[in-house]
């Protein structure tokens, strides 16, 4: 029997972004459809940026914890337009960010305050973070540096 689209997203949910495990790819935003095509699930995927190195990671990861609750004929369908924005970000995962220490992106460019601290008084080191979609920001005040999620 196969299992309803809203099971199929609720585990998704439980699948971690391998960048940033605190949030789902759910969460991230980039989970865009979830549906049966005949007897196969297709869950159409769009990336980050068309070069994520992680993409294939995310893929295979979906792929698992379908298997793994006995889904077997699985299509994942990479969809690049259009293409992915911070906008799809769920609530739960900006607030997951604050509390991993990741300040959420924000139209505006940058941080509004420190993910630690709070402080709004903070200051950009780099464009350049951990990982491609992140730049690096110190707090003036509790002198802790954290990653800013980029706005795209």
């Amino acid at each position: 029997m196969k299992p309803a689209v809203d099971q199929v997203w609720d585990w998704l949910d439980q699948v971690p972004d391998p960048e940033i495990p605190v949030i789902s790819v759910v969460d991230l935003g980039i989970v865009r459809e979830v549906r049966w095509e005949d007897d196969a699930l297709e869950i159409a995927v769009t990336p980050t940026y068309s070069g994520c190195p992680a993409t294939s990671v995310i893929s295979m990861d979906i792929e698992t914890a379908m298997r793994d609750r006995g889904v077997t004929d699985i299509r994942i369908k990479t969809r690049i337009s259009p293409p992915w924005t911070t906008e799809w970000l769920s609530d739960k995962g900006r607030a997951k960010l604050v509390e991993y220490g990741i300040a959420p992106p924000r139209p505006a460019g940058g941080p509004d305050a420190c993910p630690r601290c709070k402080s709004s008084n903070v200051e950009r080191i780099s464009q350049f973070g951990s990982t491609p979609c992140k730049a690096q920001w110190r707090c003036r005040d509790c002198m802790e540096p954290f990653d800013y999620f980029k706005c795209i």
